[in-house]
């Protein structure tokens, strides 16, 4: 790879080399599967196919909410979709979701099922679904949906910007980190200045926003994201770090980021998920025998 300075682009680009960086092995510039294989479905209305990245994260978190608040219908089976090894250009999962990313739903409680894909839509399909996490008369229900779509513009910034080139390309180039650092840290001053005015992002109540952006920023601000804590001086951010403490003391945010977890502490991974027992049964530390 030559370095950034000398790369002069081409005329028309042409896919003839590995891209590099932690994620080369999956990436490629045309859509659909690459194998057949359909999903699993378990016994519950609600069949979820993800891993546990910030985007899929939401959704879990969405769906334990709506169990602790008493919705039955919520009850679901999450079934692990590894993304580094390619699960998602299985042919069931493209039939599931066309565009190939965690998370995909599928809602079998009705005679036909439903597909519903990309994070942000499936969290307002659940929320008008179980009349929950989203306010139903305005201006509260416009303020809840614009920070949810304001999450949904920016967090590629955050994640295929700065993230990739942070954390996971090839090569450093100073260029690329400067420019996503600094949209990044203008983003969390766009929370900070929110949450100065605010106990949660949509009002007084927490809503389907906060449970979409804490993922993401939550985990940038308590540390959990690229090890850019310190380079991105998040401490800084009194309102966002009050807030992110709020959302992650709740016991259904905690129960979400468990499922289709595949890295970290093996207490905190529940790989999958298909009844509220697993939580204490089917962990992986207690999978691998390794529970003194």
């Amino acid at each position: 790879m030559t370095d950034s300075s000398e790369y002069r682009p081409p005329k028309v680009w042409t896919w003839n080399k590995p891209s590099g960086g932690t994620f080369a092995n999956i990436n490629r510039p045309t859509a659909g599967s690459t194998h057949e294989k359909a999903l699993p479905v378990g016994r519950h209305p609600l069949q979820l196919y993800s891993q546990g990245t910030p985007n899929g994260v939401k959704v879990t978190i969405m769906l334990e909410e709506l169990l602790a608040l008493g919705h039955a219908g919520a009850e679901y089976d999450a079934w692990l979709i590894r993304i580094g090894e390619g699960d998602q250009f299985g042919s069931g999962f493209v039939e599931a979701n066309p565009n190939s990313k965690i998370p995909a739903l599928v809602d079998r409680s009705g005679p036909t099922p439903v597909r519903v894909f990309e994070s942000g839509s499936i969290l307002l399909y659940l929320a008008e679904k179980f009349g929950a996490f989203l306010p139903a008369e305005q201006p509260a229900r416009a303020e809840c949906l614009s920070w949810l779509f304001w999450q949904m513009g920016s967090a590629p910034y955050l994640g295929g910007g700065f993230g990739h080139f942070y954390a996971y390309a090839p090569i450093k180039i100073e260029y690329a980190i400067d420019r996503f650092a600094m949209e990044v840290k203008r983003q969390l001053d766009v929370l900070d200045r929110r949450l100065s005015e605010s106990e949660y992002l949509g009002g007084a109540d927490y809503t389907i926003a906060d449970i979409a952006v804490f993922p993401w920023y939550g985990g940038l601000a308590k540390g959990w994201q690229y090890g850019a804590a310190e380079f991105l001086s998040v401490q800084g951010y009194a309102n966002v770090q009050r807030w992110a403490d709020a959302v992650f003391a709740r016991p259904a945010v905690t129960r979400g980021r468990m499922v289709n977890r595949t890295s970290g502490d093996p207490s905190e991974q529940l790989r999958e998920r298909h009844d509220a027992s697993d939580f204490e049964t089917r962990t992986q530390d207690k999978i691998e025998g390794t529970q003194s």
